[in-house]
């Protein structure tokens, strides 16, 4: 069976190298790919869900295979809605595995027709995470490294002393 269409779920707060790497390996295994912003109103987000949105467009507006949507509720309904066969997740280390290995068996009792597919970010942005980019950017240290360039320019407008 070949996949159609996959989710790529996540706050995406901001977008990292880490996130655009996973979705170019995604593009990998199936024809399209939706990346799917959880709109989360029981966490503080340091952007927007539509500013998050506007932000991964930017950074994929070269992909013709990607589709950037929101959604709140259960995961699972979303791909449904959206028409996907799988999730894609990222690992970057053994801590993420034991959550995301609970999330993918909750997913699979609730719809067991969809499946997980968990992909390694490269060795450059195993160490990427949004919280960490915060905290960097907080702090006005080097983001070049860790974010695309548009991110970049929407944290600076959100800490202007970098």
């Amino acid at each position: 069976m070949s996949i159609k269409r996959a989710v790529y779920p996540g706050s995406f707060d901001p977008p990292t190298l880490g996130h655009i790497d996973l979705v170019q390996r995604g593009l990998q295994l199936v024809d399209e790919l939706v990346v799917a912003v959880l709109r989360n109103r029981n966490k503080d987000s340091l952007f927007s869900v539509d500013e998050r949105i506007e932000m991964l467009e930017e950074c994929l507006s070269e992909e013709p295979h990607i589709r950037v949507e929101s959604f709140e509720g259960l995961l699972v309904d979303f791909a449904e809605k959206m028409g996907c066969q799988s999730i894609l997740r990222g690992l970057r280390a053994v801590s993420d595995f034991e959550y995301e290995f609970q999330m993918a068996l909750m997913n699979r009792r609730l719809a067991p027709n969809l499946e997980t597919l968990f992909l390694m970010p490269s060795e450059d942005h195993v160490f990427v995470s949004s919280r960490i980019v915060r905290e960097v950017a907080y702090f006005g240290g080097d983001l070049t490294s860790l974010v695309p360039d548009r991110v970049l320019a929407h944290l600076k407008e959100k800490f202007p002393l970098q």
